[in-house]
């Protein structure tokens, strides 16, 4: 009886172990507590790693993606039999019926009941085999949208560590702008005091260095909010984000042949191969068959096993008990009167000795615990046996459901495509937009930059006013900006055909 107490523990505890050696997909990385940013100017492989090591949306994608795996480990157990044990101890005051021998009883009691109860399905319409499949499908696709999420956070630091990059060169630029502005401020004063120039062409270089000087504020809060941004993505705390700062390396200017291997039918097709949103996509079409034939799978019967085994304690529990005897009686005489022939009332003095007679005595006697145990030891096998004629059409419903869920998916599916198809499209449009841009502002820099030159020139000599002077400083501050949003909108749009080609981010 003990050691068949010890089987059923032990069955219980290996159980569970067995359902996780089944678990065959990898876990998922949960992410790592925060850790001590790098010191120095970050590099935009840097800056991605660290992303993807503390960034918290990737981190609930990952937890997402565990808690999926969770459903299939619950999944696969239920094919393993259920084991419960189960154990009690009662007290009973007043009148209660003794559970082991179904008698009334009005005195205060005690009862220990033990119990045992395994059940295992042995067929359910492949319920539980689909269910599996379906979960695993699930986890699969859970995989795939962390590897997105991933791939979201590296594009959008990228982008972020662009727009800081520009930034820092609007700033740079305008400084030395407002630099040279100075100067002619500086130069105008000499030539006012020599009485080569008017006043008016000070206080034109003067009214310009004003607007030089809140350029350089405008690009300088354009930098801060670009760090700020590129902090956040890097999920930095304050002190870190303050000592935020990148390394700027040379990117190559686009030229007339900067596009001319990219072909955005053969990046999408490439695409499409790779990229996780399409793989989550198909994995959940999948799935969403599972779910079909897990509904269908209802319409069957569903058979199952079950054992049990019972045992209890009372401490008015007895044991009847029988014991045999004999013994002989002492019968009285009557003789017989004489006249009337009749038995006599007054017994004679003689007695007769009848022959031993058997005598039962019946008791009962107390019985001790562990031999009530296994006196009261019950045992059941039972086959259940569900077979669904009519339930309010609940099959036939969630039969209807499953198939246009699979429909929704199949549509997900699609537009994951179409959306991935629309977004190379637009970085090669943008791209090729930024690429004509650069090209005809950098033409146009060439030119005004002569012609600044040669109204610097005028101006030095006083044969141009301060306000013609400015314009032709103005056109070349716009041109310029112009150019250098243009060189990196070109950069960032390639590096996101990049991408979807396989290849790395990296300047």
């Amino acid at each position: 009886m003990k050691r068949f107490y010890w089987l059923l523990l032990s069955a219980a505890t290996v159980a569970p172990l067995a359902a996780r050696a089944q678990t065959t997909p990898m876990q998922p990385p949960a992410g790592t507590l925060p850790s001590a940013a790098p010191t120095g100017p970050w590099s935009l492989q840097g800056a991605v790693d660290y992303a993807l090591t503390h960034n918290l949306n990737v981190r609930q994608s990952q937890l997402q993606a565990q808690n999926i795996d969770a459903t299939l480990l619950q999944s696969r157990a239920a094919l393993l039999p259920s084991v419960n044990l189960n154990g009690s101890q009662v007290w009973n005051y007043g009148t209660t019926i003794n559970p082991l021998t179904n008698v009334f009883q009005s005195q205060t009691t005690r009862n220990n009941n033990f119990s045992a109860a395994s059940q295992v399905t042995l067929f359910s319409g492949f319920q539980l085999r689909n269910t599996i499949r379906r979960n695993a499908l699930d986890y699969e696709a859970a995989l795939s949208d962390v590897e997105k999420a991933r791939n979201d956070l590296s594009l959008n630091v990228a982008s972020a560590y662009l727009q800081m990059l520009l930034a820092q060169e609007l700033v740079r630029t305008n400084e030395i702008r407002s630099a040279s502005t100075q100067l002619q401020v500086e130069q105008s004063q000499k030539l006012l005091k020599a009485g080569a120039v008017a006043e008016s062409n000070l206080l034109d270089s003067q009214a310009q260095l004003s607007t030089d000087q809140l350029n350089v504020i405008t690009a300088q809060n354009q930098l801060a909010i670009a760090k700020i941004q590129l902090a956040q993505l890097l999920n930095l705390d304050e002190a870190a984000s303050q000592a935020l700062t990148i390394e700027a390396p040379e990117l190559a200017a686009p030229d007339e042949n900067a596009l001319a291997d990219v072909a955005p039918g053969e990046v999408f097709l490439t695409a499409q191969a790779r990229q996780p949103e399409i793989k989550a996509a198909e994995l959940r079409v999948q799935s969403s068959l599972r779910g079909v034939e897990l509904a269908r799978g209802a319409y069957y019967p569903r058979l199952t096993f079950g054992a049990s085994i019972f045992t209890g304690y009372s401490s008015l529990y007895t044991l009847p008990v029988t014991s045999f005897d004999s013994a002989q009686v002492v019968l009285p005489i009557f003789p017989i009167d004489p006249v009337t022939g009749l038995p006599s009332t007054t017994p004679a003095p003689l007695v007769a000795l009848t022959p031993f007679q058997p005598i039962v005595r019946r008791s009962s006697e107390n019985v001790s615990y562990f031999t009530q145990l296994d006196n009261n030891l019950g045992k059941n096998l039972q086959f259940n046996l569900q077979i669904p004629i009519l339930n309010g059409l609940q099959v036939r419903t969630n039969v209807q459901r499953a198939k246009i869920n699979q429909q929704l998916a199949e549509v997900r599916s699609e537009q994951a495509r179409l959306a991935l198809r629309q977004t190379i499209e637009q970085s090669y449009a943008d791209a090729l937009a930024a690429q004509r841009q650069y090209l005809a502002s950098s033409r146009q820099v060439e030119a005004l930059t002569l012609a600044y030159r040669n109204a610097e020139i005028r101006f030095n000599n006083g044969l141009l006013n301060g306000t013609e002077f400015n314009i032709a400083k103005n056109n070349l501050t716009a041109a310029e900006s112009s150019m250098i949003q243009a060189k990196y909108s070109f950069v960032f749009r390639r590096k996101v055909l990049d991408f979807y080609q396989g290849r790395p981010i990296s300047l």
